[in-house]
């Protein structure tokens, strides 16, 4: 195990111990595999937005931890109490993914056993921005107009174009010649 990753069982600190709300072990008796974190699925043109909106949401529950490879499958062998706990928390979260995206793609991450394997499979895949799609916001920003909406709708379209492009994380000049 890394230094940074997690063991709770066999840390002895009971603070961390599965049955504290503080511990990303700890299952709220709410939460099941169907539930259904992000009101949009992940569909491939909107990623940005879902990672945002996936990352919010597990955050809440405290369960980041598993989409960031920090905490790592306990030896069944050696430890079962503690291997019972982490792959109960571990399909929970795999559930959670996979109901948060479009049924084409759950089935291209299905084979991956952890939540960090299918958060990492994802990113490679739609994380580059989409040039295409940039464009076309761009396009919607440039002509989008009031017409019969109120200022408060245009505005409210506005922005979420504007959060839209922004979300794409478009890279920033570091070499210093923007500067200049």
């Amino acid at each position: 195990m890394a230094a940074n990753d997690i063991d709770f069982l066999s840390s002895g600190d009971s603070s961390s111990t599965p049955s504290t709300l503080d511990s990303p072990l700890f299952l709220h008796h709410s939460d099941h595999p169907g539930l259904l974190l992000v009101s949009k699925r992940l569909n491939g043109d909107n990623y940005n937005s879902w990672h945002r909106a996936m990352k919010i949401s597990l955050s809440a529950k405290n369960k980041t931890i598993f989409i960031t490879g920090k905490i790592k499958e306990p030896h069944e062998a050696s430890n079962p109490e503690e291997h019972a706990l982490w792959q109960r928390c571990n399909d929970m979260v795999l559930s959670w993914i996979l109901n948060s995206l479009e049924l084409e793609l759950a089935d291209f991450v299905l084979s991956c056993n952890t939540p960090y394997a299918i958060w990492e499979d994802l990113h490679e895949r739609f994380s580059l921005g989409n040039a295409p799609y940039i464009f076309q916001v761009q396009q919607d920003i440039y002509m989008i107009e009031q017409g019969q909406m109120s200022v408060a709708a245009y505005y409210t379209k506005l922005k979420g174009l504007w959060d839209e492009l922004v979300s794409f994380n478009l890279e920033t000049c570091t070499c210093g010649m923007q500067n200049d």
